[in-house]
């Protein structure tokens, strides 16, 4: 009796845990279901998350042109070639979606994305593979020429990239933008950088509910945060000037060893500069010989050498402590410290002479002479207001300040002749322009408006006066010592002197300073440079050139600058400049790209533009100028067609920059050698070209 009692005392205990246990489920239970969290866990939000997609909607960037329009830096439609591999795919044996014929399709793959086709094979040979990515970052031409094989099973992945139409141009100035990993285009360099934030707008997303397999589930809500696209950049830079100063350096190159250069010329009187080149430089699309991230017009620091003696001459005539017709003895000199001082001949110098024609031989005993009667304090304060010592605050990043620290007589005496301070090429044009506009300093810049997506301009940029740093008569007397430095008795500087155009000016030749202390001695361890100015009846435009270690003499910077100032002055119609083009006459284009050929051509003609049609195919797939650009009267207008092989045309007689927009509609290499427009080319008309063929172009 006693055991069936216990055994009914037991169940009835487990029937009342097990209860408890069914009633402690059902309470969590209810307060999941009716709680906000639970364990620290918002389960609204956990559940909303996993069955909420939402993606970046990425904004355009904003392009960068020239001052005349023409494109410097644009985003263009970029593919990844994707090729399919699961044979499941194709449902139909008569229309396969996988890749049936894989050597058939490397061969034909292979010169176009420019990979061997034995490694080709490999990519479509892997095993339990739904598909392979063959190549990232082809071109919309590229993407047709592809596309017309009809290859069973390729296919592309839309994307954009940043891309550059005139390869190394202006390249340190321009600088570049890449995707990252998620898709957006950041700039890393140069005004691409410096603008970043104003070119790449504001992104967007778009928020919706997915299913299990990530898709949209239909007829849900979708929430979208429109991207606004990034404003664009219209610089001061004038396209036939960047193209001048490119060859100019390129020929330098050809034709010389040296270990940097820069070359820029800037409008005086507003501080636009107009065009800079520099060596070495780098293509901007494909960065593959980028060997620093430094630009030389403004993060390079060096010791200017003579063309210093402009200021220190400037100063005293501004102190009234210049006499120009006083007498000294040139050659060499020794200061209270002992410190001996000679002029550029070995110290010989030229005799008993004045000021005025020491300023003329470049003396550096007249320079110290002047340091003397100006002193530490008053020659470093002129220099400070004439802005050296700190950025100028042009539109680039990583701008160095220079130094301008000198306390001995020593020290303030090779301040005078530019060694033992440095400077950067962006200052001194900055303090030349005090000579343009009698005496007052004007500030340099590169973007002359920024326009957003519908065109309006949303910001203006014009002339910016820094200070006024010389009287009206010093800086007539500067001119005509400058003038008489060109064109006197220094024959060697004869050469500066074009045949079309009055120029004023001053050479620089600077020691390099050791990093061990004191200066390189090597035969061509030396910064030579020119700064000039013209025309020197009212001197508009200045021209300046540094090169370090140039295994050459002056008179070999000389001819350069020669041949740049006398093309710049046709270019900017200062002189007249012969040339068969009606500019009386604009003309808008429109979009012909999927146009038949025949039809535009003949509509262009009649417009009284210059139809080139580059190869045999019935429509066209890319063009030159681009949709809603206006052209003058006769202008060439590059028409790509959708053929397989392109001839080369009769291009003698085309202008530089008609060469040089055929070469980037072609997506050919290319060199340049010489001015004006083309001679001969590598390529005969006639022939089959060879995009992967350097194309050797000769000026004249």
């Amino acid at each position: 009796m006693k055991r069936r009692n216990s055994i009914r005392l037991n169940v009835r205990l487990i029937l009342l845990i097990v209860s408890f246990f069914f009633l402690a489920i059902i309470l969590q239970l209810v307060h999941v279901a009716t709680s906000q969290k639970v364990d620290g866990i918002d389960l609204q939000a956990f559940a909303s998350n996993r069955n909420t997609e939402k993606k970046t909607i990425y904004a355009s960037r904003g392009g960068i042109y020239y001052a005349d329009g023409e494109e410097l830096a644009i985003d263009v439609n970029s593919y990844t070639v994707i090729a399919y591999l699961e044979s499941s795919r194709t449902t139909d044996p008569e229309n396969p979606q996988h890749v049936v014929d894989k050597e058939t399709t490397a061969q034909k793959l292979s010169p176009i994305l420019k990979i061997e086709e034995k490694k080709l094979l490999e990519m479509l040979n892997k095993e339990n593979r739904y598909q392979v990515e063959l190549k990232r970052g082809i071109t919309e031409n590229d993407k047709l020429v592809i596309e017309a094989l009809e290859l069973p099973g390729i296919d592309f992945i839309k994307g954009v990239k940043r891309y550059y139409p005139n390869k190394n141009y202006a390249s340190y100035i321009l600088g570049y933008a890449k995707a990252n990993d998620e898709g957006q285009i950041n700039g890393e360099m140069g005004l691409e950088l410096y603008y970043n934030d104003i070119l790449k707008g504001k992104d967007g997303s778009l928020t919706y509910q997915k299913d299990a397999y990530g898709y949209q589930i239909p007829n849900t809500p979708v929430i979208e945060d429109k991207s606004e696209s990034g404003k664009s950049l219209y610089l001061t830079l004038n396209s036939d000037i960047q193209h001048l100063l490119e060859n100019a350096i390129s020929n330098l190159k050809n034709n010389y060893t040296y270990d940097w250069a820069t070359l820029t010329i800037m409008n005086a009187k507003t501080g636009a500069i107009l065009g800079s080149a520099s060596s070495p430089t780098f293509d901007l699309n494909t960065r593959e010989d980028l060997q620093s991230y430094l630009n030389p017009l403004v993060s390079f620091q060096y010791e200017p050498g003579s063309v210093m003696k402009i200021f220190s001459f400037m100063d005293a005539i501004e102190s009234g402590k210049y006499d120009g017709t006083e007498q000294y003895k040139s050659g060499s000199i020794t200061l209270t410290d002992g410190t001996k001082i000679n002029d550029y001949n070995d110290g010989k110098g030229w005799g008993m002479i004045d000021f005025d024609t020491g300023f003329v031989h470049s003396s550096n005993v007249a320079a110290t002479k002047i340091s003397q009667k100006l002193g530490a304090t008053n020659l470093r304060t002129f220099y400070e207001t004439l802005g050296f010592g700190v950025p100028t605050g042009i539109e680039l990043p990583n701008e160095a300040e220079g130094k301008i620290t000198f306390t001995y007589e020593s020290e303030v005496a090779t301040a005078a002749f530019g060694q033992g301070i440095t400077v950067t090429p962006i200052q001194m044009l900055q303090a030349l322009t005090v000579l343009a506009n009698d005496g007052v300093m004007i500030k340099p810049y590169l973007v002359e408006k920024i326009v957003d997506e519908n065109g309006s301009t949303i910001e203006e940029h014009n002339r910016t006066e820094v200070a006024k740093v010389a009287s009206k008569e010093t800086i007539e007397k500067m001119r005509q010592l400058m003038h008489d430095v060109v064109y006197g008795i220094e024959k060697n500087n004869h050469l500066f002197a074009p045949d079309n155009m009055t120029v004023i000016g001053k050479t620089g030749t600077a020691q390099i300073a050791s990093p061990k202390g004191g200066y390189l001695s090597g035969k061509y361890d030396y910064i030579k440079s020119f700064a000039g100015l013209f025309p020197y009846e009212d001197p508009e435009y200045i021209v300046f050139i540094s090169i370090k270690q140039l295994v050459g003499a002056t008179t070999d910077v000389a001819k350069v600058v020669n041949q740049v100032i006398s093309e710049s002055a046709k270019a900017l119609n200062i002189v007249e400049a012969t040339s068969d083009e009606d500019q009386s006459k604009i003309v808008a284009l429109s979009s012909y790209i999927s146009k038949q050929v025949t039809t535009t051509e003949e509509k262009l003609k009649n417009l009284g533009v210059t139809p080139i049609v580059i190869g045999n195919g019935k429509y066209i797939i890319n063009q030159y100028p681009l949709n809603n650009e206006n052209v003058l009267l006769k202008t060439k207008v590059f028409l790509l067609t959708n053929d397989t092989t392109y001839k080369m045309p009769d291009v003698i007689g085309w202008t530089t920059s008609e060469i040089v927009q055929f070469c980037n509609l072609m997506g050919m290499s290319y060199e340049l050698n010489g001015y004006g427009r083309v001679k001969s080319i590598s390529v005969a008309p006639g022939e089959v070209i060879d995009k992967s063929t350097l194309l050797s172009i000769n000026l004249e």
